[in-house]
Formats: C-alpha cells, sequence, structure tokens
C-alpha cells in the first residue's frame, strides 16, 4: 500500500493490484488514520468491481462518524450501483473537490 499526505487528507493507493490483500492491509491499519480525511485510490486496479467496493460500506460509516471523509476513486466499475452510503469518484481531482466541500460543510455546521 502506498501512503500520500497531502494536508488534512491521505491517499492510499493499493500497490499489489491484488484488491483482498489491499483491503486486508487497509482494515488494520484504518484506526492509525482516523484523524485524516481518507481517498482510497483503486484507479490502478483493473480488476476492482462493484461487489468489492461495497466491502467499504463499514469502513466508510466509521470514518464519516469521526466526521471526516471518506472517498473511492475507482474508474472500472458501474457507478449506478454503488450504495448511496459511498462516494466513488472516477479521478483523484474529484476526490479532492469532493473533501474541500465536506471540509467546507463541516465548518458550517452541516
Amino acid at each position: 500500500m502506498i501512503q500520500e499526505q497531502k494536508g488534512n487528507q491521505t491517499i492510499l493507493k493499493d500497490s499489489s493490484d491484488n484488491f483482498d490483500t489491499f483491503f486486508e492491509v487497509l482494515s488494520k491499519q484504518l484506526p492509525d488514520f482516523k484523524a485524516q480525511n481518507l481517498i482510497i485510490d483503486l484507479s490502478g486496479n483493473s480488476k476492482v468491481t462493484n461487489s468489492s467496493i461495497k466491502q467499504f460500506v463499514a469502513i466508510s460509516k466509521l470514518h464519516k462518524k469521526n466526521k471526516k471523509s471518506f472517498v473511492i476513486v475507482a474508474n472500472a466499475i458501474d457507478f449506478t450501483s454503488v450504495p448511496v452510503s459511498l462516494i466513488v469518484v472516477p479521478t483523484l481531482l474529484e476526490a479532492n473537490d469532493i473533501i474541500e466541500m465536506e471540509d467546507i460543510e463541516r465548518d458550517l455546521g452541516f
């Protein structure tokens, strides 16, 4: 797993091209990132499916309880069948935009 820190956000990228291994490592290390907005970059993994994306629902809900953003970047999936509790976008730029908007909403008390 590749980690990149930018301000109050962390980008975690799957470097192994093995989603199951990445998900397992992320699940174990998640407490280390509870104070960070997270971007999970799966755009380089062509084997990611909608069912694998759905595994992030519980992690996303837990992270959002801590008032932090959780955004997944994936481009080889059907966006219409992603659970509404997840934020999945096709590019890192859009992920950054989502985090900025959510930070503004939190600052305004929403």
